[in-house]
This record gives C-alpha cells, sequence and structure tokens, in this order.
C-alpha cells in the first residue's frame, strides 16, 4: 500500500509532454491505491520544456518580444516572469537557436547571441534580478560577444573601431569596454543549464566539437578557435581573471564562459537547477515512491538526464525510484547500479514506431504499464 507517490517524468519527445506524462502515471496511481496522495510534478533536464515545466510548477507570465535571431533579423521570442516578480527563465535557443536558420544560413563566423542579450536585458527592465537560463540548441560561436553588446558591452580593433558582436570578430577583439554595460547586471544572479563539460577552445572546446554541426568547414573551425582563444586572452587582461578553462565554458560557443567570465554565474546540470528550482527535495519528503522516465532511457540517461537526476534526490532520501520509457536499452545491472528499482519499457514488442508514438497510445502504453507495475509490487 502507498501513501505517497511522487511523479516527475520528462517528456516523451514528440508524443506527450512531461505533464501528459504525468496524468497517465497518476491515472494508474489512484486507480489501484485510491487513498494514495500523489504529486504530478512537470520537469525538465534544462533543455527544451524547461520554461514551460518552471512555469507551470512555479507559475508565472509568459513575455513575448521582438529581437534578433542569429543573423539579426526579427524574430519573436518569448521567456517566462514567475510569480516572484524577479525570476526570469529563458532558453537561449528560443532566439539565437540552430532552429532558426536553414541549413544553408548555418555560418557560426557570422551568427550572434544579440537576441539572448536583448531578452535578458527587457527582463532587467522589467525588475528580474534571478535568471534561469538554458543555453542548449545554439546557432553560434561568438563566445557570447552578442549577448554582451545588447547589455551595453562593446568591441573594438587595434584602431578603435567598433566590432560587429560575432564570431568572425573574435580574432579582431583589442578591447572590451564595459563601462555601458546594464546597471542591473551589478544585481543580477545567473544560473546556467550547463550539461556539457567542454571549455572554451582547444580540441574539446567549442569550435572543433560543434562548429561542424553549425555550419563551419574544417578552415572555419580553425579561425574560431584561434578566436576564442584571442577572446579568452583579452577577456583576461579586462577582468583580471580567466575562465575559459571552466567545464562548460565552451557551451552554446563560448555563450558559458561569458556567462561565468562576466557575470559570475554559476553553471550547473539543466536536471540540477530545474529540481532546485521547484523545491524537488520538498516534495518528495513521506514519499514511499517515485516514479519517472523519459522517451528513450538508455546509457545516455546516466549522464545526467531527468531521470537520472530525480533518482539521485530520492535515493538520498531513501524513497525507491522506478523509470519508464518508450524504448529502454539498459540492462537490469545498469538500471539497478543507477540507484533504479526498476526500469520498464511502456512500448509492447512488435509494436511499430509511429503507432507507438501516437499521443493517444503512449499514454495508453503508460497507463497498463503502471498498472501492471503496481500489482506486481503488491
Amino acid at each position: 500500500m502507498y501513501n505517497k507517490v511522487v511523479i516527475a517524468s520528462d517528456s516523451f519527445k514528440g508524443s506527450l509532454t512531461s505533464l501528459e506524462v504525468a496524468q497517465s502515471v497518476a491515472k494508474a496511481v489512484k486507480e489501484s491505491h485510491p487513498l494514495c496522495e500523489v504529486v504530478e510534478v512537470n520537469v525538465a533536464d534544462g533543455g527544451e520544456g524547461t520554461m514551460d515545466a518552471l512555469q507551470h510548477t512555479l507559475g508565472g507570465r509568459k513575455v513575448t518580444l521582438e529581437v534578433s535571431d542569429p543573423l539579426g533579423r526579427p524574430v519573436n521570442a518569448s521567456y517566462v516572469i514567475l510569480d516572484d516578480g524577479n525570476t526570469a527563465v529563458l532558453e537561449m535557443s528560443a532566439a539565437s537557436g540552430l532552429m532558426l536558420l536553414t541549413p544553408e544560413e548555418r555560418n557560426p563566423s557570422k551568427t550572434s547571441t544579440v537576441g539572448t542579450g536583448e531578452l535578458i536585458r527587457d527582463a532587467l527592465d522589467k525588475g528580474c534580478r534571478k535568471f534561469l537560463v538554458g543555453i542548449g540548441g545554439s546557432a553560434t560561436n561568438d563566445a557570447g560577444m552578442g549577448m554582451m553588446y545588447a547589455l551595453g558591452f562593446r568591441f573594438k580593433d587595434a584602431s578603435a573601431v567598433e566590432l560587429p558582436p560575432v564570431g568572425g570578430s573574435m580574432i579582431k577583439v583589442a578591447s572590451i569596454d564595459m563601462t555601458g554595460r546594464h546597471p542591473g547586471l551589478s544585481e543580477a544572479h545567473f544560473v546556467v543549464a550547463c550539461d556539457v563539460k567542454a571549455p572554451l577552445y582547444g580540441p574539446e572546446g567549442a569550435a572543433y566539437v560543434f562548429g561542424p554541426q553549425k555550419g563551419a568547414d574544417k578552415d572555419m573551425v580553425e579561425a574560431l578557435d584561434m578566436g576564442l582563444r584571442h577572446f579568452a586572452e583579452v577577456s583576461a587582461a579586462t577582468t583580471g581573471y580567466d575562465f575559459s578553462s571552466l567545464d562548460g565554458s565552451g557551451a552554446a560557443g563560448g555563450l558559458g564562459f561569458a556567462f561565468r567570465q562576466y557575470f559570475a554565474a554559476r553553471l550547473e546540470r539543466g536536471v540540477e537547477m530545474v529540481l532546485d528550482a521547484i523545491h524537488f527535495d520538498e516534495l518528495l519528503k513521506g514519499a514511499d515512491l517515485v516514479m519517472t522516465g523519459e522517451g528513450r532511457v538508455d546509457n545516455q540517461t546516466l549522464t545526467g538526464k531527468t531521470p537520472f537526476g530525480v533518482a539521485q534526490r530520492a535515493l538520498r532520501q531513501g524513497i525507491p525510484v522506478v523509470a519508464i520509457g518508450g524504448s529502454v536499452t539498459l540492462d537490469h545491472e545498469q538500471a539497478q547500479s543507477a540507484g533504479f528499482k526498476d526500469v520498464v519499457q511502456i512500448t509492447p514488442a512488435g509494436m511499430p514506431l509511429e503507432e507507438a508514438m501516437k499521443p493517444e497510445v503512449a499514454a495508453e502504453n503508460i497507463y497498463q504499464t503502471i498498472k501492471s507495475l503496481l500489482k506486481k509490487y503488491e
């Protein structure tokens, strides 16, 4: 008999949202244990869906404005101001994401994070001083120059000529003028969801690892890497310290570096940022069982995805955790060593993927799987 069950699953991408997964699980739990307290939590791992998950759990309003896309064209992008009136949640991909460009337009020497900076500037102007930022899915490799430019920083070459804040300008930067920076930045606190360990430059850095998927050929990758290295040197001379080798500095084409170097941001695993923000440890108190999941549960899950993050929190309080997935490739031993009581595939053997991903089919498969599991646990 269960007294309290907490449900905290990521979305099943292309099929069900985090909330829809939780609703299907909750339906099965409530039918099997009518007196059980069921807590449905909308969660994400710092990537797609993070803004919506935090808005749903903590309350807030969506703000939409026109900003610059990666090539400087106007695009509508949104962020959320939580009900406390002080916290803004934003995803840089809304303004500076690869999805905003056609494959032919991808060129990280010409793209910029200006739009991301414009979102932050708007939130600062509205009084926000705490920021939760997801930086996945970028189209950029500008070391955050664009974001900084939108917030009042200026970059000049050796002849004191102002440079456009794009990836190709990094190598030319001779000085960074911080006198015009937004006054709200001195009071602002940034937490950045970052699951990438790449340093700013070098063979494992932003340009070499992520440049090709953003449209860079071999020569451009080398040029961008030299630019990142040079920008780090100028930044160190400007501020007196250097975070270019920090894990995550190379995330989002060096945006992680700009956040840490210039805004004293804390870089965290995405799921940890989300779980902290919703006070997940408090929600777990008194639970007998935690249920989590994502569309595909595999080795990648154990590198810090939502189910793993949820499981680690639950284990600290001695609560057993069950994970479900549309497909599961972890074996029983891997699952147990990662702290899961059970990892179960919801899709019946032989069901075609196209059928299994239909929202109504996935919801029914979750419901039936949970009903069977709970019967097994009785």
